[in-house]
């Protein structure tokens, strides 16, 4: 059983990935919800969203071309308790072949690693999936503050522009309009 549900249609832009849900975001039934996260106000902050959406919100950011998904989709916590076998790497590589999202964006290193199967560097990735870029972002965790750095969001989001304004008008409204 899934700890969150996907938030996955086609003509998405970019599908961010994380590890696993961690165990405040498992209580609270939303995406990136623990304490001192700064998904959500980065998102914000580089122009995904025109404001700060609540963890509770999640559903929501499909209107902004955004997906939601995680590597291990049925075990809760910080990367420190999750092993190997928690990863569904073929059940992600599937998902992303199904709805072709423009990016795969990593919240980590170690879903971007555990997902590549080696050790990679934030950014752009020389990799793709079936036509879909990667890209790997610093975690917004709170627990990982020290390796916080907004400029791989920045970045990130600059991409993401580029490509929803390539998208045709009408991927555009059938994302919008999925209410997935």
């Amino acid at each position: 059983m899934d700890i969150l549900p996907d938030i996955l249609a086609e003509a998405l832009i970019t599908v961010f990935c994380g590890s696993a849900a961690g165990a405040a975001s498992a209580r609270r039934g939303a995406y990136y919800a623990g304490p001192g996260n700064a998904f959500w106000p980065t998102l914000h902050a580089t122009g995904f969203t025109p404001r700060v959406l609540q963890p509770e919100e999640f559903q929501s950011v499909i209107l902004y071309g955004i997906g939601l998904t995680d590597l291990a989709k049925s075990v809760a916590g910080s990367d420190a308790v999750l092993r190997s076998g928690h990863f569904n790497r073929d059940g992600l590589r599937a998902k992303i072949l199904r709805y072709r999202p423009a990016i795969l964006a990593f919240t980590s290193k170690r879903a971007a690693g555990e997902f590549l199967g080696q050790p990679v560097d934030y950014g752009l990735q020389a990799r793709t999936l079936g036509g879909t870029l990667m890209f790997v972002l610093p975690s917004p965790s709170g627990a990982a503050r020290r390796y916080w750095d907004q400029t791989p969001w920045r970045q990130l989001a600059k991409l993401h522009t580029e490509r929803l304004r390539q998208q045709p008008v009408r991927q555009r409204h059938a994302a919008s309009d999925s209410g997935e």
